[in-house]
């Protein structure tokens, strides 16, 4: 008897699947498809999480910045308000800046006009820029702008391109005089304010003429070119031909040869005669060994320098230190802060304080300690790395913490052909205390600190942030008003 197969279990009908929620009639109408409202998925959530807030800390941080900025511009906007006489210059100070190592110039630039330019002119200041592409640039500048103001004291005769000044001689026949006051350096990076240093010592303490074994002296010394010889001038001429010339040779498309032209030995000839073109920067004028030799120009202020700043220059380069890149890309209203105090100190100028001689528990671990012996030593060879030297100025050791961010680069021995160049940022700063004391420094006047507070507490209260200024731009909101009775306590005497 064939068996019966068991009988299936009897599966539970499908409930029926639920309506769909018919479409917004609107959404239908322009023709949309009907969205659903659902959580992301697991990778949509990740994505959104990371650009979100990297896109909000970005924005924060720009904002943050910006106000940061406008606090120190607004400290030094009362300065733009004053009055000064037609004839007169407006103050100008000198910026130096230098290409950082292993980049080029274009950091610095793109660093001054965004920390540094504004603060300028929110202070209605002038200001003329000294750059450097590379090494020894800045210092050779600054050596040769301190060499031209002791000629034009009369140390030395002018140059033949100095003295016919156009924009002096305009000046002067106009009545236009130079502001009074001091005027101030800004130097911008450490790598910049080593060639500062170098610089004003080798012009106020270096001759004004290159010495004899300087090359541009032997450019100038040496004789006019021998004259050349017979086989390099004379012209190579053909024999003259005997055959006859018809009509028809006349129309032939052959052009015909030019029988003047110089043959290419005397090209040659002519580029070996050539004087050689003197490289640039051009080697100082007085090694650093030797400054205790030389004396004082008469020209040389009896007292102080106008006083300078150095004003941090971060600047980082390489793949490994992408984080550290990040975390400064992000963080950027830090360095307008810091950078903003620093230049309305300079913009301000209302205190400045000398350089002071450093304890030795204040000189920095990763300075190497002092020598002398060593750097007598090193005295024939100007660009061997010396050590520090024995009196520890301040002056040596200002943002030193920048030294061990530089590109591995700048540590490479040069080529033979520079091998005439000054290694400026790896050698030490070497001062002499006659220059060094004629230093100063400028520093933020301690009786700006409460109204700086007070300019910062203002714009808080103001409620300048990103939703505040859409509400005032549409007209949502006012800008709160500040009545009468509440600036009675401000008046002070010299306003009755």
């Amino acid at each position: 008897m064939a068996e019966i197969p068991p009988a299936e279990p009897e599966v539970a009908p499908k409930p029926p699947p639920k309506p769909t929620k018919p479409p917004n009639p609107v959404f239908r109408m322009l023709g949309l498809p009907n969205f659903r409202l659902k959580l992301p998925s697991r990778n949509w959530l990740i994505f959104l999480s990371i650009t979100g807030g990297f896109t909000s800390t970005l924005i924060y941080d720009r904002r943050q910045k910006k106000l940061a900025q406008q606090k120190w511009c607004r400290v030094v906007e009362h300065i733009a308000h004053e009055t000064m006489p037609t004839n007169q210059l407006p103050r100008k100070i000198t910026v130096f800046l230098a290409a950082p190592p292993g980049d080029t110039l274009r950091p610095a630039r793109e660093y001054f006009r965004e920390f540094v330019r504004p603060v300028l002119v929110a202070g209605a200041m002038d200001w003329e820029v000294i750059e450097g592409r590379r090494e020894g640039d800045v210092r050779a500048k600054l050596a040769e702008r301190i060499r031209d103001r002791r000629r034009r004291s009369g140390e030395a005769p002018l140059l033949e391109d100095e003295s016919d000044d156009m924009v002096r001689a305009l000046q002067t026949r106009a009545g236009t005089v130079e502001f009074p006051g001091m005027a101030g350096d800004l130097v911008i990076g450490r790598h910049a304010w080593k060639e500062y240093i170098r610089g004003l010592h080798e012009g106020w303490l270096g001759p004004l003429d290159p010495p004899p074994e300087h090359p541009e002296a032997q450019l100038l010394s040496s004789s006019t070119p021998e004259l050349l010889t017979d086989s390099q001038t004379q012209i190579q001429t053909p024999p003259p031909s005997t055959e006859t010339t018809t009509p028809n040779d006349k129309m032939s498309l052959t052009p015909p040869t030019d029988t003047t032209s110089i043959p290419e030995d005397k090209k040659e000839g002519d580029k070996q005669n050539e004087p050689p073109k003197p490289k640039w920067p051009p080697p100082p004028y007085i090694l650093a060994t030797s400054y205790s030799f030389s004396q004082l120009p008469p020209s040389i202020p009896p007292n102080d320098f106008d006083p300078s700043l150095p004003l941090p220059f971060p600047h980082l380069l390489g793949f490994l230190n992408t984080p550290v890149r990040i975390y400064r890309f992000l963080n950027k209203r830090r360095l307008a802060d810091s950078t903003g105090r620093e230049v309305a100190s300079i913009v301000l100028a209302a205190s400045s304080r000398p350089y002071r001689i450093l304890d030795p528990s204040e000189i920095p671990p990763s300075t190497p300690t002092p020598s002398t012996s060593d750097t007598e030593a090193d005295a024939d060879n100007p660009t061997t790395t010396t050590t520090t030297p024995a009196q520890p100025y301040e002056q040596s050791h200002v943002l030193h913490t920048e030294e061990p961010s530089w590109h591995k680069s700048i540590y490479k021995p040069l080529p033979e052909t520079d091998a005439h160049r000054e290694r400026v940022w790896l050698n030490p700063v070497i001062l002499d205390p006659r220059i060094a004391d004629r230093m100063r420094r400028f520093e933020f006047p301690s009786e700006e600190k409460e109204r700086v507070e007070q300019i910062e507490k203002e714009g808080r209260e103001r409620g300048t942030g990103a939703w505040d200024g859409l509400s005032m731009s549409l007209g949502l909101k006012r800008e709160k008003e500040v009545h009468g009775w509440e600036t009675v306590g401000d008046v002070s005497e010299e306003d009755i």
